[in-house]
């Protein structure tokens, strides 16, 4: 099946998952996650009505932005950042969504100080409290918010969570669940240049899942390009 017909195919399962937990399907952003995929599939999806782009890889997404790839739709850097690429992601992408550790959220915020930018990021949680993985451990959220208060340049619009892989449908859904609590008890705070109006979990495997438990933003992936191992690299 072609990308269009893929993101239709995907849109109707947004708008039944959205619908099911009594919420408007509109409410909810759908980031085609473009890793390993050419500019022309990019704009391909663009085309489709995806809501915006995600790329994992910085030097794969500096070439696309080269092409011209994402033009006419936000693009967000969804993947692990290193701190030594910061300055290639600040100012080039709409939001971050994978801010996960302190020293990151302050070169993030010290590298749009330097261009005289405000940049959006979402707090990436490690939610499956996982030793290989990124991210602020739930306890931990304070300390980002902390920092994030005190920069001016830096914007905090949401939390974003990959759960771990290969565990059962109901662990999951306590792990989503998990997530929407915290979203909902840090949006009733009030905090300076942090406005929580982005919850950004699951993706081609699960995300009617991340909708249902409330997700307002899904990064899928296979489910609108293919499979990634049946795709041509960049060039």
């Amino acid at each position: 099946m072609s990308i269009a017909d893929n993101i239709k195919r995907v849109r109707e399962r947004v708008a039944e998952a959205a619908l099911t937990s009594g919420r408007d399907p509109r409410d909810i952003t759908l980031v085609a996650a473009a890793k390993m995929n050419d500019a022309a599939r990019v704009r391909e999806a663009i085309r489709a009505g995806a809501d915006a782009i995600g790329e994992n890889r910085v030097q794969e997404m500096t070439a696309k932005l080269a092409d011209g790839a994402y033009i006419g739709a936000p693009l967000h850097f969804i993947g692990h950042l290193q701190r030594n690429k910061v300055r290639d992601v600040v100012g080039k992408c709409d939001l971050i969504q994978s801010v996960g550790s302190a020293e990151l959220l302050q070169s993030v915020a010290a590298r749009a100080v330097s261009l005289e930018i405000c940049q959006n990021v979402l707090i990436e949680v490690n939610i499956g409290r996982e030793t290989q993985k990124s991210g602020f451990l739930p306890e931990m959220i304070g300390e980002a918010l902390a920092i994030a208060e005190h920069s001016s340049n830096l914007r905090v619009v949401g939390l974003m969570a990959i759960p771990p892989a290969d565990v059962e449908e109901t662990l999951t859904m306590q792990y989503f669940d998990e997530m929407r609590n915290l979203f909902v008890d840090i949006s009733a705070k009030k905090y300076d240049n942090i406005a929580m109006r982005i919850l950004s979990m699951g993706m081609s495997a699960d995300y009617p899942a991340a909708i249902r438990s409330g997700a307002t933003m899904v990064r899928v992936g296979s489910a609108i390009f293919g499979a990634r191992d049946t795709l041509q690299r960049p060039e």
